[in-house]
């Protein structure tokens, strides 16, 4: 899955087979990039017209993990309405939104526009949804990549609508709370990702504090005495929350990314850009090892779920950029290595809402074909490197094209997505300490709702619930390593061994395993693999072991 990391409560949305790109990222494709998730973003002419009540320039709310600044939102205020901006650099994402609430707090209408991070909020979304609340209905029009849909979900009247890790939202679940009345009151709260709606349980401590808990994960508050959100932590992640009064929207803009090789690196990076079959473009780098004579062989690397960029990177996790390693780890023994952000992520363009693994497939055979025309490289020697959903993916390209001669599955599935959601959203409710017993039995209850309702509302988990990958793995004949990190909570170790024995049954007698002892599903030294300490883990780079593994079994299958 998207290793996005939930940066609030889980949000089920896209769910990170690493859960991957939660999420993050936590995220929108992560289930929380990564419970996970993630999630885990230019300046904003806000919906609708700038009113005398409007606060200013406009509040930030600004959420840190660590030193590391994982979400801003801009947010302005006018008479029954709010309206924002919300960076997830988890997610690699920017929403713009507004919602329109009525006299008892309750929301009657939701805007929301997504593009990515980097761009322009004058751009053309990639997504917008304009949902409308009616009784016990929240009904979208949604709209993207040339498309449109309209969907009903079913709500409670009164609900709140919630894009995670929106905190401004937050805030109107805590006005909503106090025109209920009470130092106790359960919000309904209408989560845009996935189109679930959940309980809130607001807590008042005193006239300048607040409990608010969400899917079993309590987030502390103070506010002032108009009930605005002036801080915070959630304290089992060790994230913060800070208002800036009257910020300008500068705190808003993305700086891009650098991808250029390290000064004095044995290897050169090129800005590529891959025409797909589909029509849309793959912007990505290849680095070629500088000094050999002759043609090279080859990677391409495949993130996990959720909009990855090329790094798959995991601003939570702070330095964690595992593909960059790979390149960098293959440039240095002679490997070249072609990454590229996700369809509609970074400077990619394409519509990532609306994929499934197997595009998402064939958006790798693209970029195998590319490598292929290039004079530098060996088109008799190419390889795949996958990452959690990514290692779903290789084998899905692999089955289907016999010049491959390599392929890497770092914590790749050997389960259904809905045997891995369950597992996920049930550990999460099972690990959640404020709790009480009959809250948890009824969370676990609802376990395979939840799960049937992300397949309803969103085709890459339509796809991720009902794909088996071990058939495919049966048909594969490539040379195939599987690595696995032994304390992995979202991708299990014993899934290792099904992948093994399924590439082993089609009869393919080129397969290692190998399991790294206290390796997380980011191939991070962690003794115990929970997503939620991530973000506090000391080292948050793929470990030496796992990359040398790699590089030696790669160096011998690609000759």
């Amino acid at each position: 899955m998207s290793p996005l990391m939930a940066l609030l409560p889980p949000t089920p949305s896209r769910p990170p087979v690493r859960a991957d790109r939660q999420t993050p990222r936590t995220s929108l494709r992560a289930s929380l990039r990564a419970l996970l998730l993630a999630v885990m973003l230019a300046t904003l002419a806000l919906a609708g017209p700038a009113q005398a009540q409007a606060t200013g320039q406009g509040d930030l709310l600004i959420l840190i993990s660590g030193d590391d600044t994982v979400a801003v939102e801009r947010i302005r205020r006018v008479a029954g309405r709010l309206d924002g901006e919300l960076l997830i650099k988890a997610a690699n994402a920017r929403f713009t939104y507004s919602v329109e609430v009525d006299a008892e707090g309750g929301a009657t209408r939701l805007t929301n526009a997504y593009r990515p991070a980097a761009a322009d909020t004058s751009s053309e979304p990639l997504q917008r949804a304009v949902v409308r609340f009616t009784g016990d209905s929240a009904i979208a029009e949604m709209s993207g990549g040339g498309r449109s849909v309209t969907q009903r979900f079913g709500t409670v009247r009164g609900a709140v609508p919630f894009v995670n890790p929106s905190f401004a939202m937050v805030e109107l679940m805590l006005q909503r709370a106090r025109r209920v009345g009470g130092d106790s009151v359960a919000v309904p709260v209408w989560a845009i990702q996935g189109g679930t709606t959940m309980q809130a349980q607001v807590v008042w401590r005193g006239r300048d504090s607040v409990v608010v808990t969400i899917a079993g994960m309590p987030v502390h508050l103070a506010v002032d005495t108009a009930g605005r959100i002036t801080g915070g932590h959630i304290p089992a992640q060790g994230v913060r929350l800070a208002r800036v009064r009257g910020a300008s929207a500068g705190a808003l803009t993305v700086v891009p990314p650098d991808y250029r090789a390290p000064a004095g690196a044995p290897y050169t990076a090129e800005e590529v850009t891959i025409t797909t079959p589909a029509g849309h473009t793959l912007a990505g780098t290849l680095t070629l090892p500088r000094g050999i004579f002759g043609r090279v062989p080859a990677v391409v690397t495949i993130t996990g779920s959720g909009p990855q960029d090329r790094d798959e990177s995991i601003p939570p996790v702070k330095g964690y950029r595992p593909m960059r390693q790979v390149a960098d780890t293959l440039g240095r023994h002679g490997i070249a290595v072609l990454r590229f952000d996700d369809r509609g992520t970074g400077a990619s363009t394409g519509d990532h809402a609306t994929a499934t693994s197997a595009d998402f497939a064939d958006d790798v055979r693209a970029a195998l074909a590319y490598l292929r025309l290039r004079p530098e490289v060996d088109p008799a020697r190419l390889g795949l490197v996958g990452h959690s959903e990514g290692g779903l993916i290789a084998p899905m390209v692999a089955s289907t094209d016999l010049g491959l001669r390599a392929i890497v599955l770092m914590a790749g599935p050997s389960q259904t997505g809905r045997q891995i959601l369950r597992y996920q959203l049930r550990a999460g409710i099972e690990r959640a300490p404020s709790m009480s017993a009959t809250q948890r039995d009824s969370a676990l209850r609802g376990v395979d709702a939840t799960v049937d309702s992300l397949g309803r509302a969103q085709p890459w988990v339509r796809f991720f619930l009902d794909y088996d990958p071990l058939p495919t793995a049966r048909r594969v004949r490539v040379a195939t390593l599987i690595l696995q990190g032994e304390t992995d909570r979202q991708v299990t170790a014993d899934q290792a061994l099904l992948l093994e024995r399924a590439f082993r049954a089609g009869g393919n007698r080129q397969v290692t395993r190998r399991v790294f002892p206290e390796a997380n599903h980011l191939f991070l030294q962690d003794a115990d693999g929970n997503p939620a300490g991530y973000a506090a883990l000391p080292d948050r780079h793929v470990r030496s072991d796992v990359l040398g593994v790699m590089v030696d079994w790669l160096r011998e299958r690609l000759r």
